[in-house]
């Protein structure tokens, strides 16, 4: 079975989820390191999820609201769904998305001749209108290959083909540190004083119910974070070590980090305007040419997609065209697709340009 993740990725496919799916999202979802708050193993709020996921797919929309599209990875030759992620069109169209935000206040003295300047966190909704990449896992035999790359970014060329479903802005929140014994120094220094229950427990309570609970307990004003333990602010915009590589290469996507961390774990929240991500401004439509497999030129890998709606299908070919323009694809790759010769095709560079690790130039 681990050779699974190493003979490539022609035989992955990413399509929305079905009904069928539950189990294998479920087992997923128990299996996330970390567990996530967006991705419950609770079977009722898993089927719910896929049925939104299909609701959404099946009406025409003209603009982002309370869809919630829900996608499976797929390896075709095992026959195992091996991978999941989503997307919310928008992150606060039922409840509120709470997020922390840190910003710097000015304590000045004339008289005294004194001047600092405190870094706090405050509880703020801003994200609430952006489009999130969310609830993504993957089972432990793929990570770290190509095969993660097709599951984060094959979200990319979905939204490249239905602009109008989604803002302008994206952003995707990752797990924050851990310590060794597995729980969060920030929620053991700022949330645990206002709940009974541990990091894990309210974890799963806001993924089971809404995070927007903690609006109401948490203190609304600014925490001063040298009141916070120094474990805690070392925590701050740290993401958990499993979730390293994800987030390097959402920076060199071209998402940045943004002033706004997770209310649990303070994990890091990147964001990035749609316009300035490198698969949506890379990818091109080409017509498909289908030949023999053996007769294929080698070339750069791509993601390829097909422009069906509810039967969304993105894998991994290799970049060849024909001096016309045309993409060469394989029958078995065509099949896998659901297209036929001479349909146009979304493609878009597997490679990413090397990562730019830099701050919201509009929150500067």
């Amino acid at each position: 079975m681990e050779q699974a993740a190493s003979r490539g990725v022609g035989h992955l496919l990413v399509r929305p989820a079905r009904p069928g799916d539950l189990a294998a999202i479920e087992r997923l979802a128990g299996g996330s390191t970390p567990r996530l708050t967006n991705l419950p193993a609770h079977r009722d709020r898993l089927e719910e999820r896929i049925a939104r996921s299909t609701r959404a797919l099946s009406h025409n929309v003209d603009f982002p609201g309370d869809e919630l599209y829900t996608f499976v990875l797929e390896d075709r030759d095992l026959g195992e769904i091996v991978g999941t992620a989503s997307i919310r069109a928008q992150a606060g169209a039922q409840d509120a998305y709470y997020t922390y935000r840190q910003e710097t206040l000015i304590h000045a003295s004339q008289q005294l001749n004194l001047r600092h300047e405190v870094q706090t966190l405050s509880l703020s909704h801003e994200m609430s209108e952006v489009s999130l990449l969310c609830a993504l896992s993957l089972d432990a035999r793929y990570r770290g290959t190509s095969a993660a790359t097709l599951l984060r970014r094959a979200r990319l060329m979905f939204i490249a083909q239905y602009p109008e479903r989604f803002a302008e802005t994206l952003g995707v929140a990752f797990p924050g540190y851990l310590d060794e014994e597995g729980g969060s120094p920030f929620w053991n220094s700022v949330g645990r004083h206002f709940f009974e229950q541990g990091y894990h427990e309210i974890n799963l309570l806001a993924g089971v119910r809404s995070k927007s609970f903690i609006a109401e307990v948490m203190p609304q004003f600014p925490l001063y974070l040298p009141l916070l333990t120094p474990q805690a602010r070392a925590a701050i915009g740290r993401e958990h070590p499993a979730h390293e590589q994800a987030l390097q290469e959402m920076l060199a996507e071209g998402f940045v980090r943004s002033r706004h961390v997770d209310i649990f774990d303070a994990g890091p929240v990147v964001r990035g305007e749609r316009q300035r991500l490198h698969t949506l401004t890379h990818c091109g439509w080409h017509p498909v040419r289908i030949r023999p497999a053996a007769s294929l030129p080698d070339a750069e890998p791509a993601m390829v997609a097909n422009q069906q709606l509810a039967d969304f299908r993105c894998t991994v070919a290799r970049y060849a065209l024909t001096p016309t323009g045309q993409l060469l694809l394989s029958e078995e790759q065509a099949a896998l697709l659901g297209v036929e010769e001479g349909r146009a095709v979304l493609v878009a560079p597997l490679a990413l340009p090397d990562v730019e690790d830099a701050l919201d130039e509009g929150e500067l």
